[in-house]
């Protein structure tokens, strides 16, 4: 299994249906620790541009409604992590 960072998505580098664009949390591939990714600029997995955010987790993240559908489908974060309520 890959290990992954958490990216966010700026509001200004959205894209896709509106009801998707509220997905701001995406996973980055980590090739080295999370916390050495911290704030740099990384392609995610789904292919957004978007900024790590090391004190995340994705298998927290990925689990929950903000986290972006094609991502979580492509790490199994969507049937791997049980769902989080919010």
């Amino acid at each position: 299994m890959s290990d992954y960072a958490v990216g966010f998505a700026r509001p200004d580098r959205r894209w896709g249906p509106p009801e998707e664009q509220a997905a701001s949390w995406h996973a980055v591939e980590a090739h080295r620790p999370a916390d050495e990714l911290d704030g740099e600029v990384e392609l995610a997995v789904c292919g957004a541009i978007v900024q790590v955010w090391g004190s995340q987790l994705w298998e927290r993240v990925g689990a929950g409604r903000a986290g972006c559908p094609e991502c979580r489908q492509q790490t199994g974060a969507a049937r791997d992590t049980p769902a989080v309520r919010s």
